[in-house]
């Protein structure tokens, strides 16, 4: 519902909306603030808002992929952006502590409904977890190399002790 002083604005068909609403019920573009307080960000807000597609913005928000560092995953939410695809990207678990600032791994998240198409956006771009994309073995069976590889060389050294 249109607002005559709302602070939201449609960017493509220029209607006022209140606070309550996300996305123009017209047009379906996600909505901008309006206003001269925030004139100058509003251009960068509107050219962003347009590259979404509202129906990859439905569902809870599920991580698609994870960067190595900001950057990386600043990197990877552009490029889903670019698809149509808003993500949002936070530090991950473990890394969550002010001290690691841009360093350490952050999650990119979308919503469920453009899961689909952020796996496959990444798949194109070679990024994703696809059946030719080596991935990190599990922490248990790491553990379980480690602990193989300790009991085989004290073996070996207690071996070597015996026959001297």
């Amino acid at each position: 519902m249109a607002d005559e002083g709302g602070p939201l604005i449609c960017p493509r068909c220029a209607t006022l909306h209140g606070l309550d609403e996300r996305f123009c019920p017209d047009c379906g573009m996600p909505l901008t603030y309006h206003g001269s307080a925030r004139a100058e960000p509003a251009d960068e807000l509107r050219d962003r808002a347009r590259k979404i597609d509202a129906r990859f913005s439905e569902g809870e928000l599920v991580v698609v992929a994870t960067g190595r560092n900001q950057a990386e995953a600043d990197f990877v939410a552009n490029l889903l952006l670019e698809e149509g695809v808003a993500s949002l990207v936070r530090r991950s678990r473990g890394f969550d502590v002010p001290d690691m600032l841009a360093a350490g791994p952050r999650d990119v998240l979308v919503a469920r409904s453009g899961e689909a198409v952020a796996r496959q956006v990444l798949l194109q771009a070679e990024m994703g977890d696809g059946p030719d994309r080596p991935t990190a073995p599990p922490p248990l069976r790491v553990l379980a190399g480690l602990l193989v590889a300790i009991v085989v060389v004290g073996l070996v050294l207690w071996v070597g002790s015996l026959v001297r």
